[in-house]
């Protein structure tokens, strides 16, 4: 199995954890992604396995709403995702995605995965559970957004760009110069790392 693999496969195993410690009541609790409720944070990351699997002309197989049952809904978006992983000859072919032509294991590394960490916090922040982040992860994805092009983190900004309705980062928020690393991701993709549901 590849870094790449390997790294999808653990962040989702993350994130199942949430959703499973999501009680019902819990559902429709407000998170820190504006207008997103805890199921819409889970509905998000659903369509966005979705999203990956549209270059490689395939979709998503028959499975249970998110609105009837969020952690099968999960599961299967899973399952869906890692049979692109586990086939080498899907995982290397090539998509065109907005940061131009990549390798289908590297358009999931990229996006997905890093959808599973950053939405990780908002449904545990949302449903009161921990939302600390693996430390690794947090570098690696500090070091990833900060190497961004300033023109493609303002485009990244501009709710819109790509496509109706998508925004990928809020505004940058403010935080403490001392602030640990993961508050100061959080602040850079435009969540508040103090806010509380």
């Amino acid at each position: 199995m590849s870094e790449m693999a390997d790294r999808y496969r653990r962040r989702a195993e993350t994130f199942e954890r949430k959703v499973v410690s999501v009680h019902p009541d819990q559902w429709s609790l407000p998170s820190p992604c504006e207008k997103w409720t805890a199921r819409d944070v889970v509905r998000h990351i659903v369509d966005m396995h979705e999203a990956m699997l549209r270059p490689l002309g395939r979709s998503l197989g028959p499975a249970p709403s998110v609105d009837d049952d969020p952690v099968a809904a999960f599961r299967a978006a899973r399952a869906d995702v890692e049979a692109v992983l586990d086939d080498p000859s899907l995982a290397g072919r090539p998509c065109d995605t907005p940061a131009g032509r990549v390798p289908a294991e590297r358009h999931i590394d990229q996006v997905l995965s890093d959808d599973l960490l950053l939405h990780g916090w908002d449904l545990a922040r949302a449903t009161f559970q921990d939302d600390t982040m693996d430390p690794e992860d947090v570098e690696r994805a500090w070091a990833a957004m900060t190497a961004l092009p300033g023109d493609l983190v303002e485009k990244f900004r501009t709710p819109g760009a790509f496509g109706p309705g998508v925004e990928v980062f809020g505004p940058e928020v403010s935080v403490e110069d001392d602030a640990r690393l993961q508050d100061r991701l959080l602040a850079f993709i435009g969540r508040d790392p103090r806010w509380r549901p």
